[in-house]
């Protein structure tokens, strides 16, 4: 634990195009809600689709956007909860089983950990970790759907999880680069769990929400319901992919591709036009037919969305969400995307935005910060409610305990 009287937190967003940083702090001790004292962004040019493959420069980024922070903040920043990205990324459900042995057969916040550890027992290949476990809901002697068994009687308690691993070289990578640029990881977590900390309220947990990050090199998925995570994934599709295709299609350079994608993309069918898009290229005008422009970005994010709907049959929640869909990421600014989402998916779909937040929010409250933002509520929770289970956090709106209770700690140098 940090000695200070009011401790600072962490963010740290390592991303494929972008390393964005965020400092909070607690106003008081008994505030739950964090004040924004610092941000910091970098470009990142060691990343691929969210997979370090140069560690170097993922270092460069980090540092550029950690001294940033700190250069706001006016603090020394060590350490910090990290996300990490990638397709390696998988999750997978798990049943852990113990017995009661006390003599009373009262259930201990041992036995919760206990058979918490229990589901952790899975066969997985030498080249896999476990960064996150998450506990659904637990059964004693037959009896289901409890969310806290601490306290009650039984001989018999069960525990449904949801597992996330990644990859153990893409995880030690990263954790190279870190160590490169001066940061100590205290936690890792899935990019999509710290933006859902940071947008989603306590009736979209409950009722059912999938929430996508769509970053530049990755889109990342959660579907929360009954207020727990049922459901992790990331696609190998984002901002990059787009601005790719629109140099093929458009037959222009990618520099030129990106800035036509930022001043005109648009996925808005009410702007469909016939004219062209002049761009000044070197010392001339070229055009552009908007047409083909938006045919191409259409193309490319239905295709993303036909991932996401994949994926939420394998849950059988496609078309079943009565939260909807949440954008969040660089990537959801292009307009008429949450329009484009929700005709495609058939849910409601919105723009994500930060609650329980204070502070410095003219430039955090943009959706490619919301990651940064949750993973340094995150590294708050994780210090004051170490390990901690239902109770505590959970009941306030803000916070999602699930993500407090079950996060596993890699490092534990806090």
């Amino acid at each position: 634990m940090r000695e200070q009287v009011f401790p600072h937190f962490v963010g740290l967003d390592v991303g494929t195009s972008t390393v964005r940083c965020v400092v909070g702090m607690l106003d008081n001790p008994e505030s739950a809600t964090p004040s924004i004292i610092g941000y910091g962004s970098s470009a990142n040019s060691g990343m691929r689709k969210g997979v370090v493959v140069h560690i170097d420069d993922v270092a460069q980024a980090i540092v550029q956007a950690v001294t940033e922070a700190e250069r706001v903040a006016g603090i020394r920043i060590s350490d910090a909860t990290v996300n990490v990205n990638g397709s390696h990324i998988l999750g997978m459900n798990s049943r852990g089983v113990i017995a009661i042995s006390t003599a009373n057969r009262e259930i201990g916040l041992d036995d919760r950990l206990r058979v918490e550890e229990a589901a952790t027992i899975v066969q997985l290949p030498p080249n896999r970790d476990i960064i996150q476990v998450f506990a659904k809901n637990y059964s004693l002697d037959g009896q289901d759907n409890i969310k806290d068994p601490v306290g009650m009687h039984g001989v018999r308690l069960e525990v449904d999880t949801h597992i996330v691993t990644a990859s153990t070289p893409a995880l030690k990578s990263l954790d190279s680069s870190l160590d490169k640029a001066g940061v100590r990881p205290m936690h890792h977590t899935v990019s999509s769990l710290a933006a859902a900390e940071a947008v989603l309220n306590r009736q979209q947990k409950e009722s059912g929400t999938v929430l996508l990050d769509i970053g530049a090199g990755t889109t990342n998925l959660v579907v929360v319901e009954d207020g727990e995570v049922q459901h992790v994934a990331v696609l190998p599709i984002g901002g990059i992919h787009l601005t790719n295709d629109l140099a093929i299609g458009l037959k222009t350079d990618l520099d030129i591709a990106e800035a036509i994608k930022l001043q005109h993309g648009t996925l808005l069918t009410s702007h469909k036009k016939t004219a062209n898009i002049a761009m000044k290229v070197g010392a001339h005008d070229q055009f552009f037919p908007f047409d083909d422009m938006q045919m191409v970005l259409e193309a490319r994010v239905e295709e993303l969305l036909e991932f996401v709907d994949k994926e939420l049959k394998k849950i059988h929640k496609s078309r079943k969400l009565p939260g909807g869909v949440v954008l969040v990421g660089g990537t959801a600014k292009l307009p008429g995307m949450a329009e484009f989402t929700r005709d495609h998916l058939e849910l409601p779909a919105r723009l994500g935005k930060l609650h329980g937040i204070g502070g410095l929010l003219d430039t955090v409250e943009d959706v490619s910060f919301t990651t940064a933002a949750g993973l340094m509520i995150l590294d708050m929770l994780l210090v004051q409610h170490p390990g901690s289970g239902p109770t505590g956090a959970d009941d306030s709106e803000g916070l999602m305990g699930m993500l407090t209770r079950l996060v596993r700690k890699r490092t534990n140098r806090r």
